[in-house]
């Protein structure tokens, strides 16, 4: 990859961040963040997309965004439009519904080693799949075929619950997010099964192999010398299909899809192991309610959310990220999330104490299945109709001063 910028990695990006918001933007970590003083739209930057599914970025000083298209294929955004496939793994791929290529995560180090990692069912039988490629001599160019190494595979009893989020935490490890299994309700009860890779969070580092692994587990894993599989971070999730880590903290936020009745988003903070060993209640609970038995459920040890709303002002929580970017000072530090259904998009100080409540920003028509972030930290909303937009600020409202 010649002639692009030396990369930093995802610490030092964020000591860069601190700096640049510390120098650039005076104030801002003296005045707390407040959600009344927003008003959000959204913009257009990119259209022309085939079920778009994720923006997000390589960390490489490119200023690249890569937009995965469900049906295998990842296209850069070039010009407001689609660009060429930069990987294009269609024919691996099985498609519809809540399967189909669904994460993306650039190596800590790809400026020098050029590797990345796809999540996807697999087109004969729907397991999902982690898969590592590498670019050609061309930066934007991947060659599926040379370059592919198979990582892990897990079965997938259902077609649902897939969950498919990946990413690289500050630790350089690789987390990747996992469903229950789907159907409904949990019904093989896999998401407190600490046998099975399901409804969990796992995390492996990808930098080695070991034994019968194309990679190693790291020796803090929680389940590491006890019973339970060694892969795990964290369990008790139902399907979480979007969640990342703050690029300033390295709190770990995760957007867990609910079942009937609430949808939840939790907050584990760098300081308290960023989620490490946490059990997030599925399915003895959902959000801070019990689920089963309806009442009089296991509450003991399990991490209740941060946020949660109810199915009469949505009914699929789409996870996002918190601010840091620049352009928009007055979103800085809100942590911001949407509803798929109802097309809703709200936001939380990401420092609230819990439990807190979402403050309703906008209300789109749009079905938003992702947010993403550019290396800057500025914000975009990724929905079916196959544009990218970014979330920006519209107006100061009368009295609120710049910060």
């Amino acid at each position: 990859m010649l002639g692009r910028p030396h990369h930093r990695g995802f610490a030092g990006s964020v000591i860069l961040a601190a700096l640049v918001l510390a120098v650039l933007v005076p104030g801002r970590t003296a005045r707390a963040f407040d959600a009344s003083e927003i008003e959000a739209a959204l913009t257009t930057v990119g259209s022309g997309f085939a079920s778009p599914i994720l923006v997000t970025n390589a960390g490489d000083g490119s200023g690249r965004l890569f937009v995965v298209e469900q049906g295998g294929r990842v296209r850069t955004l070039a010009g407001g439009a689609a660009g060429t496939p930069f990987l294009d793994i269609h024919t691996r791929v099985k498609s519809g519904g809540e399967q189909g290529l669904l994460g993306l995560a650039f190596h800590p180090e790809f400026e020098t080693n050029g590797k990345l990692y796809v999540n996807y069912t697999r087109a004969d039988d729907g397991a999902t799949v982690i898969d590592e490629y590498r670019v050609t001599s061309d930066p934007d160019d991947v060659d599926e075929t040379a370059t592919r190494r198979s990582i892990l595979a897990i079965a997938q009893p259902y077609s649902n619950h897939n969950g498919g989020n990946i990413a690289f935490g500050p630790d350089g490890y690789l987390y990747i997010g996992m469903g229950d299994g789907g159907s409904g309700g949990d019904p093989q009860d896999r998401a407190q099964n600490v046998n099975s890779y399901l409804g969990k969070m796992l995390r492996i580092d990808v930098n080695g192999t070991s034994t019968g692994k194309a990679y190693r587990i790291p020796a803090t894993n929680p389940y590491v010398g006890r019973t339970g599989l060694d892969e795990i971070w964290a369990i008790g999730l139902r399907n979480p299909w979007r969640w990342s880590f703050d690029r300033l903290s390295g709190d770990l936020w995760i957007a867990d899809v609910g079942q009937g009745s609430w949808e939840e988003v939790n907050r584990s903070t760098a300081a308290s192991g960023g989620g490490k060993g946490k059990n997030y209640g599925w399915d003895d609970m959902e959000g801070r309610h019990c689920y089963e038995p309806s009442s009089g459920c296991l509450t003991a040890g399990r991490t209740l959310p941060l946020v949660e709303y109810s199915h009469d002002l949505g009914c699929s929580v789409t996870g996002g990220f918190v601010y840091h970017g620049l352009r928009y000072p007055l979103l800085g530090g809100g942590y911001f999330y949407a509803d798929y259904c109802s097309g809703r998009i709200w936001t939380v100080d990401s420092a609230a104490v819990a439990p807190a409540t979402g403050t309703q920003i906008l209300d789109t028509n749009l079905n938003i299945v992702s947010f993403g972030q550019s290396e800057r930290g500025e914000l975009y909303v990724v929905s079916t109709d196959g544009s990218i937009r970014e979330l920006r600020e519209l107006t100061r409202r009368p009295g609120v001063a710049a910060r």
